[in-house]
């Protein structure tokens, strides 16, 4: 069923030009594939008989040797209809597209260490990531279980030995990625408007590093002066500042976020509206692909049903690790 693997890019990663390493391209919906076989559940073997395929084409989706990006359009429908005919979890399947994009922003963050006149060109500077594409990465880089996978689990894995709960991104990788992301944000920091949609969220990426300097780089940051404030209108700042004080929320700093709420959603009829379009984003209620925040400012008839945007935040007011915001306002 999989169509051909086209040929890898490589990336040198030292200053040496004989040591080059490969840049992963397929880990983290390789490893959710490897998930919905177990839900099924089927063994590889079991799985490669029912598709109709080599074992070695299951064992190289997996492991990301073979990305799921590389298989034919029409191969990937039909390997979706039969994994849910085979017992698999609808949406854990539904997943798959959301972890092939989270992969494809994985690899060209790796990848992509850019010089300042590229930084337009970074995959986070065109294109407004959600909640779940963004947990997809966070389960790459930081081992943190995606709420939208861990929801559909209900066949604990049988594996002997030690069991892998993230996709497998060797600690080299995670460093390089979270290295690289700190130098895009080096580059854009004092920058205006036209880099406030990558810089916000270079800044929250970066708060799934558990490198024991990351608060100081934050602190850094703080104490230039180069943490955004939302001023008086809505503007991409706003939406900058909001994405910086959920992040240091999440690394258990949660002054700037009550501030946040204070000063530039409470009381404020545009800002709030803001929020809201910004969470239907977020949450996947408005599926509109978003090339820059300025939706957020939309004034008109949402796109997004309101019943059910309250009917996530009421959801998930106990999941305090994954939804930082709610958790702060208490």
């Amino acid at each position: 069923m999989a169509g051909r693997t086209p040929p890898r890019r490589t990336e040198t990663l030292t200053d040496s030009p004989s040591e080059v390493v490969r840049v992963p391209e397929g880990v983290i919906s390789g490893f959710l594939f490897k998930v919905i076989r177990e839900q099924i559940p089927r063994t590889q073997d079991e799985l490669a008989v029912d598709l109709g395929i080599d074992k070695s084409t299951v064992q190289g989706w997996e492991s990301g040797r073979r990305p799921l990006s590389s298989t034919r359009a029409g191969n990937l429908v039909m390997l979706r209809r039969k994994l849910i005919l085979l017992g698999a979890p609808s949406g854990l399947v539904n997943l798959i597209s959301l972890a092939m994009d989270a992969d494809f922003v994985l690899s060209e963050i790796l990848r992509f260490r850019p010089a300042r006149a590229e930084v337009l060109e970074h995959p986070l500077a065109g294109w407004v990531l959600t909640r779940d594409t963004t947990h997809m990465i966070g389960w790459a880089v930081s081992e943190v279980l995606p709420g939208a996978v861990a929801a559909e689990l209900s066949i604990p894995a049988a594996r002997r030995g030690p069991v892998s709960t993230a996709p497998f991104l060797g600690q080299d990788m995670r460093a390089r990625f979270f290295d690289n992301l700190r130098h895009t944000a080096d580059l854009v920091e004092s920058g205006g408007e036209e880099t406030a949609l990558l810089r916000r969220q270079v800044w929250y990426l970066s708060s799934y590093d558990r490198a024991r300097d990351v608060a100081e780089w934050f602190g850094g940051m703080q104490r230039r002066g180069r943490i955004p404030s939302a001023g008086s209108g809505w503007s991409p700042r706003w939406v900058e500042a909001r994405s910086v004080a959920a992040a240091l929320a999440r690394k258990g700093d949660p002054v700037l976020l009550r501030d946040f709420i204070a000063r530039s959603i409470t009381d404020n009829d545009d800002f709030e509206a803001a929020n809201l379009n910004y969470w239907a984003h977020w949450l996947g209620l408005d599926s509109r692909p978003r090339t820059s925040d300025d939706f957020m400012a939309e004034q008109e008839r949402p796109a997004w049903d309101a019943s059910s945007l309250l009917r996530q935040f009421a959801i998930r007011l106990d999941r305090a690790g994954e939804y930082t915001i709610c958790t702060s306002i208490r």
